[in-house]
């Protein structure tokens, strides 16, 4: 171990900073926002609507993610069809094909945290919603969704945490993240403890920041009294 290598190591990674923050927050930010109506799906009476749903998680959780992401990086490009359609630019790009790939596999992670929350309601909310005369669509925004993410708050904070922990494999399609960036200064100096534990560190922070953030918010919504 050399400590003057450490700065210069620094200096590298610190170079892939933005590009992690912004990978972290587009890939949960599109898993949150997937996450609602693939819920809804997995919570839904209509085995035509859960059954698929349950599919996609099911393949999805049970899937490396490293594989996803050279699926949709490497394999859809493969597909004539996809080269030609407008998706292709965005395809094409190695940051959005790893926002894509993080944003989905946690959407199927964050979907079964909230389809659990939605089912351990007591069935008389919905009985009371329905008796007040509510619409399904103002029974779930002021009634059961409220009450649901309040109560898998904790989970979708770690499952952001996780998310920034899967934007490492974005390096392994030449996104230079911080990951990349700390690969390739140790090819150029050959100093792996050095950089990755800088890294480390980075990350570290990051996820305790990610972390306070949330429980600030679980402050704030919590219900008092409880």
């Amino acid at each position: 171990m050399s400590l003057d290598l450490f700065l210069p190591a620094f200096l590298a990674v610190k170079n892939g900073f933005l590009l992690t923050v912004a990978i972290t927050i587009a890939s949960f930010a599109l898993g949150q926002i997937l996450a609602l109506p693939l819920a809804l799906g997995l919570t839904s009476t209509r085995q035509a609507i859960r059954v698929p749903v349950s599919t996609y998680t099911f393949l999805i959780r049970g899937s490396p993610l490293l594989v996803q992401l050279f699926i949709i990086y490497y394999g859809l490009g493969q597909i004539e069809l996809v080269r030609n359609s407008f998706l292709w630019p965005v395809l094409r790009s190695p940051v959005y094909c790893a926002i894509l790939a993080i944003g989905l596999n946690s959407a199927a992670y964050a979907a079964e945290l909230l389809a659990g929350g939605i089912r351990q309601l007591p069935t008389g909310q919905w009985e009371a919603g329905r008796a007040l005369g509510l619409h399904r669509t103002a029974l779930l925004l002021k009634i059961i969704l409220p009450q649901a993410y309040r109560s898998v708050l904790p989970a979708i904070g770690n499952e952001l945490v996780l998310v920034m922990k899967g934007s490492t494999l974005a390096s392994a399609v030449t996104v230079l993240e911080m990951t990349g960036a700390a690969r390739v200064f140790v090819a150029r100096s050959y100093a792996p403890f050095e950089t990755f534990l800088i890294a480390g560190t980075i990350y570290l922070v990051m996820g305790a920041v990610f972390g306070r953030i949330f429980r600030f918010i679980e402050i704030k919504v919590a219900i008092p009294g409880r």
